[in-house]
């Protein structure tokens, strides 16, 4: 991938329908715990979690971008070419702390660990203080790698289950 590509790519992550719809569910979460409860209920509060985790989200691709560019990293998920489900279970974890490089080679992900605590430090500013800790810091940036994980793991998966379904139609 070159500079463009990674930029588009990560644009289509962090700002894309898919993205939307799950920061709009996340939102829904937080609307439900009331979290922060500063903001309150109803449209407002929502509509204000809504935008904190979109603009964390932006924060997170940015980041990305600036990381898997400098570090000529390659953002993308490869699916395994083993077969077994544990075998494939295990390549998706393993494609959450390690990436390719531009040359094909494999490093650490630093793009995605700088990008996930980076952007939860960073969107955690506009918390109540009383939120805006190191701890929630560190919570939320390993929520988002676990998130990278599932979305590992239907990237891994969803093409077989697709194709699967699509044998059961008629």
């Amino acid at each position: 991938m070159d500079v463009n590509d990674k930029l588009t790519y990560q644009i289509k992550q962090s700002l894309g329908p898919l993205a939307l719809v799950g920061e709009a569910a996340y939102a829904g979460i937080l609307q439900a715990a009331d979290t922060p409860t500063e903001w309150g209920q109803g449209g407002s509060g929502y509509g204000k979690r809504f935008v904190s985790t979109t603009a964390c989200s932006g924060i997170y691709g940015a980041l990305a971008f600036g990381l898997d560019s400098t570090l000529h990293e390659d953002p993308r998920y490869f699916r395994s070419t083993g077969a077994g489900f544990w075998s494939r279970t295990a390549h998706a974890f393993r494609e959450t702390i390690f990436t390719h490089t531009d040359r094909g080679t494999e490093t650490i992900s630093f793009w995605r660990f700088g990008s996930a605590y980076g952007a939860a430090y960073l969107s955690n500013q506009w918390y109540p203080d009383r939120l805006n800790t190191v701890g929630l810091d560190f919570a939320e940036g390993s929520l988002q790698l676990g998130v990278d994980a599932a979305k590992n793991l239907a990237a891994e998966f969803w093409p077989d289950l697709k194709r699967k379904m699509r044998r059961f139609k008629m």
